[in-house]
């Protein structure tokens, strides 16, 4: 499992201008059920992604395409961690350690 860690880089104005497509994007990933949590940061200077890949080249490749990343207006910080105890309702996201 990942936390993408979202920062802003940009004025909150210009990462609004970007919103949009943003939303579209998570909103694909969440349908290709790669992404299963994500929001704001409070305050308000980023957001956060819980997401499930097979590899981090595979995570990176998605973060790369966010509209936010591609209109440089955010970077993101990607930690990879063993889900190895979860919430009932996350028990299909559970991993083993190597």
């Amino acid at each position: 499992m990942f936390v993408l860690e979202l920062t802003y880089t940009a004025p909150v104005s210009a990462v609004d201008k970007e919103m949009e497509a943003h939303i579209t994007w998570l909103d694909q990933l969440y349908a290709q059920g790669v992404f299963i949590a994500s929001g704001r940061k409070n305050p308000r200077d980023g957001g956060v992604i819980l997401a499930v890949a097979d590899d981090r080249p595979a995570i990176e490749k998605i973060a790369a395409s966010d509209p936010f990343v591609v209109a440089e207006v955010c970077e993101y910080r990607i930690t990879e961690f063993y889900a190895t105890k979860t919430a009932p309702e996350l028990a299909p996201y559970r991993e083993q350690l190597p």
